[in-house]
This record gives C-alpha cells, sequence and structure tokens, in this order.
C-alpha cells in the first residue's frame, strides 16, 4: 500500500458515517496490541478552541524538552497535519505502512463479526501506533466530536483533562441544551485525575464540576480574569497572567484575537497545576518561548498583506463572533467577505452577525456533501443585506481570485464560515 492507496483506503470508510462508543476502537486497538494504553496524554475537548490550546500546549511542552505528540482534526491541506512529533508531520511513507497494519485488524474485526471501523476511528489508532512507535513521552490529544463516545476517550489515563469552551454545535449528536453537551464533554474526565476547565456557563459548569467530584478528580477553573492584556494588535499580543504564586510576565501570543489570550491561558494554567503535581518539569520560560512560538494555522490567520487577507475556520455562532471582535484589530477601508457555510450549521444566526460588516460578499462552497448551496445562502443574505448584489462562485479557487481582483490594496479580504474550505483557501491564496 502506498500513501494514495492509504488516503483513499480511509476516505472510502466514510461511507460508514460518525459513530460515537468505544466498543469498536477499543477492539481495533486490541487487535493493535493496545500501543494507547503505553503513552501519557493531555487529554483536550470543548467546542471552540481545543485545537489553538492543544497548540499551545504542544508547543510548550516541545520547549521544556519533552518529545511531543500532537494529535488534531480535521487537516487543512494535508492529511499528516493530524499527526504530529515535535512538530514534524507523520511521514507519508509512515501513513502508508500504519494505515496497511491497521486495515488487517479492521478486516479480522469484521471476520469476528464487528462493525467495519469509521474513518476516524481508524486514523486514530493510526496516530496511537505512530505515537508508540516513536516513543514519545507526552501526547496532546485533541477530541474529534464531544468527548465521551470519541475514538480518542479509548485511552483509560490521562495527566490532564482540558475543557475548553461549550457552546451550541453538534446539537444533533451531544444534546439540545449546554448542559447536555457539557455532560458530553466531561465524558473525558478520568477517575482520579485532573480537570482543567475554562469558564463557562452555569449550567454546563456545574455539570463538569458534578462529574468532576463523582471521578474523585481535582477540578481548577482556568482565571482567564487573571490576564492583564498589555496590547494588543492584529499582529500579535502582549499579557501578564498569574496563577496562585505563579507571576508570568509579558507573554506574546502571535495568534491573534482576545480569545487567543484566554485560549493560552487555559494551556498555561494546565502546565502550572500539573508542574505544581510534580507530573511535569517546566520552566517560565519554557512556557513563554512555547506561547509565542505556537502556530495554529486557518484561525484568523494573516496570509498576506496589501490587500489584507485573512482565513479563519470559524464554524458556528460562538467562532463567529470571537471573530468579529477581533476584527475591530485591524485597519481597513472595505471588507470583502468569503463565506462558505454547512448546511447543518446556524448559518442564519452567523450571517446575522457577519453580513452587516461588509462591502462585498462573495458566496462559494466548501468541498463537502455538507455545503450549504451557495445560491441559498444568497438569498439568506439579501434579506439582511442592502448593499449590492451578492456574487455567487461556488468554485473556491476561483472566489479567491475575484476576490482579489476586487480588492484595493488597503482593503481586508475575509475567507471565513467552514474549516472544509479553509485548506483550498489558504492554498489559492498564497503569493506564488
Amino acid at each position: 500500500m502506498n500513501y494514495q492507496e492509504a488516503l483513499s483506503f480511509i476516505d472510502d470508510k466514510n461511507k460508514y458515517g460518525s459513530r460515537l462508543g468505544l466498543d469498536s476502537i477499543k477492539k481495533l486497538l486490541s487487535l493493535l496490541n493496545n500501543p494507547h494504553h503505553h503513552l501519557k496524554y493531555i487529554h483536550v475537548a470543548g467546542t471552540n478552541g481545543k485545537g489553538s490550546t492543544s497548540a499551545y500546549l504542544s508547543s510548550c511542552l516541545m520547549e521544556a524538552g519533552y518529545k511531543t505528540g500532537l494529535y488534531t482534526s480535521p487537516h487543512l491541506e494535508r492529511f499528516t497535519e493530524r499527526i504530529q512529533v515535535n512538530g514534524n508531520e507523520i511521514s507519508e511513507k509512515d501513513v502508508a505502512m500504519l494505515t496497511e497494519e491497521v486495515k488487517k485488524a479492521c478486516d479480522e474485526m469484521v471476520k469476528l463479526g464487528f462493525e467495519h471501523p469509521t474513518t476516524f476511528e481508524i486514523i486514530t489508532a493510526i496516530g496511537f501506533l505512530y505515537f508508540y512507535r516513536n516513543n514519545v513521552e507526552i501526547v496532546v490529544l485533541e477530541v474529534g466530536l464531544g468527548g465521551k463516545g470519541d475514538a480518542t476517550n479509548a485511552i483509560e489515563s490521562s495527566l490532564a483533562s482540558v475543557i475548553t469552551t461549550i457552546s451550541y454545535d453538534h446539537m444533533e449528536v451531544l444534546g439540545n441544551t449546554l448542559e447536555e453537551i457539557a455532560i458530553q464533554k466531561a465524558g473525558i474526565i478520568k477517575d482520579n485525575g485532573i480537570v482543567i476547565s475554562y469558564p463557562k456557563s452555569n449550567e454546563a459548569q456545574e455539570a463538569i464540576k458534578k462529574i468532576a467530584y463523582e471521578k474523585n478528580a481535582t477540578f481548577v477553573e482556568v482565571p482567564i480574569k487573571n490576564a492583564d492584556i498589555k496590547y494588543l494588535s492584529e499582529d500579535y499580543s502582549i499579557f501578564d497572567f498569574h496563577y496562585k504564586n505563579h507571576i508570568i510576565e509579558n507573554i506574546r501570543t502571535n495568534l491573534i484575537g482576545k480569545h487567543q489570550i484566554y485560549n493560552a491561558t487555559t494551556a498555561i494554567t494546565t502546565l502550572l497545576v500539573l508542574s505544581d503535581c510534580g507530573l511535569i518539569k517546566i520552566s517560565y520560560d519554557n512556557i513563554k518561548s512555547g506561547i509565542e512560538k505556537t502556530v495554529w494555522h486557518g484561525r484568523i490567520e494573516l496570509l498576506r498583506h496589501k490587500p489584507k487577507f485573512i482565513i479563519d475556520g470559524a464554524h458556528n455562532l460562538e467562532g463567529v463572533e470571537n471573530l468579529v471582535k477581533a476584527l475591530n484589530n485591524f485597519k481597513f477601508d472595505r471588507l470583502i467577505l468569503g463565506i462558505a457555510i454547512l448546511k447543518d450549521k446556524d448559518f442564519d444566526h452567523m450571517l446575522r452577525l457577519l453580513v452587516p460588516m461588509a462591502d462585498v460578499i462573495i458566496a462559494t462552497e466548501a468541498n463537502t456533501d455538507r455545503r450549504l448551496n451557495a445560491e441559498i445562502m444568497k438569498e439568506q443574505i439579501e434579506k439582511i443585506w442592502t448593499k449590492d448584489d451578492v456574487i455567487v462562485e461556488k468554485d473556491i479557487k476561483k472566489a479567491v481570485e475575484r476576490a482579489l481582483l476586487i480588492a484595493n490594496e488597503n482593503d481586508l479580504i475575509l475567507f471565513t464560515g467552514s474549516l472544509y474550505m479553509i485548506g483550498e483557501v489558504r492554498e489559492a491564496a498564497k503569493i506564488k
């Protein structure tokens, strides 16, 4: 099996859909001799911010000298982005080799009468195998969907369970209230473990506290109010942060937006708690260097200047709210908005936040069966937008070209609405 054959095998299993529950992944891993049992984890769940928080954690741990694995999803441009060790993506050769191995285990499962593993279960098994065979010391493990029944939750213990923001998303699977969604996310909490929780609505936070108490786990709420923001711009931010007797000054993050400062404090709190418990060794300098070196593509990422070109994977209401706040830090003449949204999202409310800011709108489509038809989106936009006609360009590359053609050098181009299009936009917008 070569790399392309491996990707074809993995993609083909999308036909089995998404399946929450641990029986399948645990059986698959048992046929692979349970590689996940030999690793240490920081497990990260949440609606928004879990990818950025995971990236911060991984970067800081690397600065502290740990051989660090990072498992995230989805990828933007390359499948290999999902599985990294010390910032280096898994090689195509290793993807092919490990996929072939996992395929044999999948075939054995089917022979034994089990359902075939899903795409995400297969990728998760590949990740565990890769981290184990590369002698990774700590894996920063991002949940795919929810927490309780997510394939990553096959792990039996973790150094910490980190729960970032909780808001309304994937409600058809996770529940219709913040409390119900929080219970699903809190499913990653382990007996006698450590829980680091971003501040949440009362019902969500109380649900998490209750589960932590039932599992005899230590609960820590991230004190985001202890972040003293000293500088906030369209390029970077600087802040001080204190937690208990820890004071770290002049922390710089190059991830844009106030919410990224708060994601950084979530990561920092996690690391300080683990250090206080003697579970890791890390210095303030390691943390400051790690936060500054953190790169997380596709989240309010500035790709080019004159005109400014930003991409952001905001795909739910909370993500769009953070994006709109961050745009206030940018100076520009006109906003040219390229937008693609999935039809199962709360696109009406997302559009009501984004559309009033725009001077030109290009409706496009993400490359997925879940995409919202651009013509339907145009109709929704025109109900709330009184400026010129909405431009419809369903092909993402052509939509980017159109935006660049329209824009003057002092304008701002923003493409947003779905992570499923951000990789294509990123490639199309690169300066040749």
